[in-house]
């Protein structure tokens, strides 16, 4: 069920039906006084330059019906300083210092494109789109944390798209389509707050709707605004603009203009102020000034200049998330849906960039892959979900490194050797356990080599097996059985200092002693909260040459916190794994499972690798991926030693 959280302010002004506030709450919701000005020009779309534009005298954009400027820039006159020939319609813009950024349509060739204001007034070479299936019926850019362009476009009966078109204001050589939007039907205006990376989408005789706007970002929207009588909307939301902090919306049937401001993460009415003389107005752009706010209002006659004296309040300041980009992104694993799980890293001790990583395919086996991301084998042996990975290994008369991979099939522990000389596996078996839903996973060599398997399952057992190969095939003595209140997946064992630690999803990543005859007393490394949003999901440890660090998967706001590995487990900071623009590769978000190593594997390896699993596989998309990062972007970034 949808929650709207509208003041008393926007009901009243919609609904007759009110009493009047008292004079406390005529106090708190005074209403902004909207003063509508003179005709500016005979134009259908038309938007305000922030103050203090790129070029000097500029003031606004607008779409000319005259096709030989049909897109001009204006200064404060109204007088054009620049222009580019043709016929378009829709329109939206992005500024920086040095020049402008503009989304519009082609009419005559009914596709989006792009081109870039210098700050001269010269309008570059326009970077178009492909054709789509569809008419468009609105667009909207918007500018990610890491100064990433992006393209919302809108078409009939629910359809829409995003794409990556820039950076930092500059058209890309070729558009990135990053993902397909369902849209509600009969939509055709949108706009994006980069500050709160929300995107608002109308439902045409609906309501408004906002989405996250995020390149990883779910799928999911939540309502603004709907039409009366359970909202404050009279007949339809058109037109959109975004200020800091606010958001303006035009009613058209009604001549209505709607305000609205974010609180604790939901957008609210704020009032509701009639349009007396405009007929159905449906295009509106605003900036900010010392006053408020100046405003362009476009309706059948063309576009008219008004002012409000409305500042919304502004918006709670948080610190941006450090933004590091993947430079590998494996082949997809070949099941679809949520099936990409947990890495593992095979290190080549005599060609180290030869390693392989393995991934899980929940759905259906084990992938390997090598350094470039290039699949180089796939082991159809049943749904594995976590893997870990030790060498030496006696397995009869010679000696294997060894992988093994909770098998959710036959709950069992599935062992596969890989050959040192060239990173093959081949399947040697499984080892049996009584879980009913084995889960998490990982290996742990003790001080007199020795090699533990310890597999939880959803209840929160934990079962520690101590393996043995040489008898030709592998086998597991069970040593310890422990046991977490609640559902645990993430385990990563520290083999130097014999510890191990596990995650609990919904509350702490916990550390023992890993022996198997040591106490199973659980100390807390770190909660969940802060930095820290539920589940927590895959567990990895860099041993560096001075410090160890735990690497944990904070799936539930889409970043990975890095702690240090011994108490008292200092928080060293969080990051996401954004897109890559210029390798074409997308972000992570949804984290399962990740792995990290220290060892030197070569080129951009050099201080380590970090793998971690993208459940959102973007640009294009497709079935999901792993994606690989430099230990070095991480430790650079967080100042790690």
């Amino acid at each position: 069920m949808y929650t709207f959280r509208i003041s008393l302010l926007g009901l009243c002004i919609g609904l007759a039906a009110c009493q009047s506030p008292t004079s406390e709450q005529a106090a708190i919701t005074k209403l902004p006084v909207l003063q509508v000005g003179t005709s500016v020009d005979a134009t259908e779309y038309a938007q305000l330059l922030a103050p203090g534009a790129f070029a000097r005298g500029a003031d606004r954009i607008q779409i000319n019906p005259d096709k030989t400027q049909g897109l001009q820039l204006l200064d404060r006159d109204g007088r054009p300083l620049a222009g580019m020939p043709g016929a378009f319609e829709t329109l939206d813009h992005r500024i920086d210092a040095s020049g402008l950024l503009i989304a519009t349509v082609d009419k005559k060739r009914q596709q989006a494109l792009l081109v870039r204001v210098e700050g001269g007034g010269r309008f570059a070479a326009p970077l178009y789109l492909p054709k789509t299936r569809y008419a468009i019926e609105g667009l909207c850019l918007y500018r990610d944390p890491g100064q990433n362009d992006f393209l919302f476009v809108i078409g009939e009966e629910g359809i829409g798209e995003q794409w990556l078109v820039g950076q930092r204001g500059h058209p890309l050589a070729q558009a990135l389509l990053v993902r397909a939007l369902s849209l509600p039907p009969e939509s055709g205006f949108c706009q994006v707050d980069d500050r709160s990376d929300s995107l608002f989408v109308n439902e045409e005789g609906v309501g408004l709707w906002r989405y996250a706007a995020g390149s990883e970002a779910p799928l999911v929207r939540e309502p603004v605004d709907i039409r009366a009588p359970f909202g404050g909307v009279a007949e339809a939301v058109a037109g959109m603009a975004v200020v800091p902090g606010g958001l303006l919306t035009l009613d058209p049937g009604a001549s209505a203009l709607h305000l609205y401001q974010p609180d604790d993460g939901q957008w609210e009415s704020v009032a509701t102020l009639a349009l007396k003389g405009l007929s159905e107005p449906e295009q509106i752009s605003a900036r900010t000034t010392a006053k408020g706010l100046d405003l362009l209002l476009v309706d059948d006659a063309g576009a008219r200049s008004a002012t409000l004296d409305w500042t919304p309040r502004s918006p709670a300041h948080s610190e941006p998330v450090i933004q590091i980009m993947p430079t590998v992104e494996t082949a997809p694993v070949p099941s679809l849906g949520d099936a990409a799980d947990d890495p593992a890293i095979w290190v080549n001790p005599k060609a180290p960039e030869k390693s392989r990583v393995l991934g899980t395919d929940k759905k259906g086996g084990l992938v390997v892959y090598d350094l470039d991301g290039k699949q180089v084998q796939d082991l159809r042996v049943g749904r594995l979900n976590n893997v870990d990975v030790r060498s030496g290994f006696q397995l009869g008369s010679g000696q294997v490194d060894l992988a093994v991979a909770t098998n959710r099939d036959h709950n069992s522990l599935h062992a596969f050797a890989i050959d040192p000389a060239n990173g093959e596996l081949r399947d040697i078996g499984q080892v049996p356990t009584p879980l009913s839903e084995i889960y998490g996973f990982c290996l742990f060599k003790d001080k007199s080599g020795d090699l533990h398997a310890i597999a939880n399952d959803k209840d929160g057992t934990f079962l520690q097996y101590r393996l043995d190969g040489r008898g030709g095939q592998v086998s597991g003595e069970l040593v310890r059985r422990f046991k977490t209140e609640t559902q645990p997946e993430g385990c990563v064992a520290d083999d130097r200092n014999e510890r191990l630690y596990i995650g609990e999803e919904d509350v702490a990543v916990w550390s023992l002693d890993a022996r198997a005859d040591a106490p199973t007393q659980l100390e807390k490394v770190v909660a969940v909260g802060g930095p820290i949003k539920d589940d927590i999901e895959g567990l990895a440890l860099y041993q560096g040459a001075k410090q160890d660090y735990l690497v944990i998967s904070s799936q539930g706001n889409d970043s990975y916190v890095v702690v240090d590995a011994k108490a008292p487990y200092t928080v060293r900071g969080r990051f996401q794994i954004g897109l890559n623009a210029a390798l074409g590769i997308d972000g992570a978000s949804e984290t399962d499972g990740l792995e990290v190593t220290s060892a030197n594997l070569g080129g951009p390896w050099s201080r380590g690798l970090l793998v971690v699993q993208d459940g959102r596989k973007r640009m294009p998309e497709s079935n999901q991926t792993f994606k690989y990062v430099p230990w070095s972007a991480v430790a650079d970034a967080l100042g790690l030693e």
